[in-house]
């Protein structure tokens, strides 16, 4: 499937949509301290710890009037980037998620979570070893969460596993998790307080990546951003065009 990573940054843009079924979430752990989402909703008077359904709940299976779905087939779909897909709050919900993907084998679904330990208690009935179209990224900052929620991610029946380390806040060894991983993805921090990343740090899990056969993808630089020992204050419309710009996705 596209999200395996198999695809390049560029073409999978072309085929991307997102779907929300839920907005709003809670901070989790140290990764969550400069959320854009509540960054976003601060500034918009809006309370990000009140978790709502959204208009487009069945964005997925909504069709025209001449009967054909209105997401185009072939697409990867990102699931619920305003929130978590697994938050406790979105728990009656998730079934009718579930029955929706079902319904669209045709595209391919990938959402994020922080919360890997729920995944057992939310998955649906006939799940077995996973969706051949659902990915699913575990996020992780630092060693001590990778250690943890990647230990977890490693025995989860899921047929697509990504792993976001974003924002990434300290130098972590992510070698004992990448069996059966299809893609690493490495971001900084972004807020005029962001903790610093190293480039050197960006580095070291892209050659862990290759030593393991796994893709690897960095996404954006850090708005404090160290390489070779000098430190840099990057404007946030900068962060994902200077990653790119050092081309060593692979």
């Amino acid at each position: 499937m596209p999200t395996g990573a198999g695809m390049a940054a560029q073409e999978r843009l072309e085929f991307m949509g997102t779907w929300n079924p839920w907005r709003g979430c809670h901070r989790y752990s140290t990764g969550c301290k400069y959320c854009y989402i509540h960054k976003g909703d601060y500034k918009r008077g809006i309370d990000t710890d009140i978790v709502t359904k959204t208009e487009k709940f069945y964005a997925p299976i909504e069709k025209t009037k001449n009967g054909t779905y209105k997401m185009k087939s072939g697409q990867t779909i990102f699931v619920c980037f305003s929130s978590d897909f697994l938050i406790e709050d979105a728990d009656e919900w998730r079934a009718e998620c579930w029955e929706m993907m079902r319904e669209r084998s045709d595209l391919d679904f990938f959402f994020l979570t922080k919360r890997i330990e729920r995944f057992l208690d939310c998955i649906p009935h006939d799940w077995k070893d996973g969706y051949e179209n659902v990915a699913v990224g575990c996020t992780i900052e630092n060693q001590e969460n990778a250690d943890y929620r990647l230990g977890i991610f490693s025995g989860l029946p899921i047929k697509h596993k990504n792993i976001i380390c974003q924002p990434l806040i300290e130098n972590i060894n992510l070698s004992a998790y990448l069996h059966d991983i299809e893609l690493v993805v490495v971001g900084g921090e972004s807020d005029k307080n962001a903790r610093p990343l190293d480039y050197d740090w960006v580095l070291q899990i892209r050659q862990q990546c290759i030593s393991n056969n796994v893709h690897f993808e960095f996404r954006q630089c850090g708005t404090h951003f160290i390489k070779d020992g000098k430190s840099y204050t990057l404007s946030t419309r900068d962060l994902c065009s200077q990653a790119r710009k050092a081309n060593i996705n692979c």
